[in-house]
């Protein structure tokens, strides 16, 4: 379904062109933002030119599309290998759109943590894993030049976020990654502040937007790739990949985890590593 929207910009990049989209979401119930970059293989006139796979990349705690876009440095590479990216916003946001009771910066605003709330009074507007996985998608397939041929990737919240979106739906993706994503939300402290808010109090219940648990009956064994720095300061506290590795060995589920020595939790440690995971995705999308 076509939907309304507006070109906030664009900007030539590598050939391609990066998009600022407005438009509004029936999931959210608000406006929404999100960037789309198209590389140089959907110009008018390009040798061959033919829709292309999309890459969604999910951003953490408190960005919009813009950290991204802005920092990790993913376009020349996207334009070489002929790769879109859709980078969305990380919660609703507006008018009437309800933040942090105590204007906290993890939670709320900026902090949508990519599932769908049941609780007053986030249950209205906080629902980011249906704008995902459905709205989103069924809006760019139908006003850009892509195919339907998907992969998703994300750091931190947004590594979560994209875990979760694999896992809960096999074949919709053909490759996930992600930088320092929080793997077992339900169990540190970023995520029992959200989810108990956004999902309240049966613990049960946030079994099944943590990514620990839900590979243990996932349908597809999609290969993980993940990258984490060793100096992350949230690695022992918010993040504690092993504990993905050990769910995943048990299942036979294919996870590689690559440790990064040096490495914080910083965009510099996106851009460093930000070219192995387009290659992934490519690879996947292009198979």
């Amino acid at each position: 379904m076509t939907e309304a929207f507006t070109i906030l910009s664009d900007t030539r990049v590598f050939g391609g062109s990066l998009k600022r989209v407005r438009h509004p979401s029936a999931a959210l119930d608000c406006a929404m933002t999100f960037a789309v970059y198209l590389p140089p293989q959907v110009e008018a006139g390009a040798p061959g030119q033919t829709p292309v796979p999309v890459l969604y990349w999910l951003s953490g705690l408190t960005c919009t599309d813009e950290n991204f876009t802005q920092k990790a440095g993913a376009f020349r590479v996207a334009a070489e290998l002929g790769l879109a990216i859709v980078a969305p916003d990380t919660s609703p946001r507006g008018e009437g759109v309800p933040g942090d009771p105590d204007g906290a910066w993890d939670f709320g605003l900026g902090a949508g943590f990519y599932v769908d709330a049941t609780e007053q009074p986030w249950a209205k507007h906080y629902r980011m894993h249906d704008y995902v996985t459905r709205e989103l998608p069924e809006l760019v397939e139908a006003n850009f030049p892509v195919t339907d041929r998907r992969s998703i990737a994300g750091h931190s919240m947004g590594g979560h976020g994209a875990l979760v979106c694999a896992l809960r739906h096999p074949g919709r993706y053909k490759a996930v990654s992600a930088f320092s994503p929080i793997v077992n939300p339900a169990a540190v402290p970023w995520g029992e502040k959200a989810f108990g808010r956004y999902l309240g109090p049966d613990r049960d219940r946030w079994l099944e937007w943590d990514a620990c648990a839900l590979i243990a009956k996932a349908t597809e064994r999609l290969p993980i790739l993940i990258d984490q720095g060793d100096r992350d300061s949230f690695l022992e506290t918010q993040l504690k990949p092993q504990a993905l590795v050990v769910a995943a060995e048990a299942v036979g589920h294919p996870v590689t985890l690559r440790m990064q020595p040096g490495y914080d939790h910083s965009y510099f440690f996106i851009a460093t590593f930000i070219e192995d995971h387009l290659r992934h995705h490519a690879a996947a999308l292009t198979a």
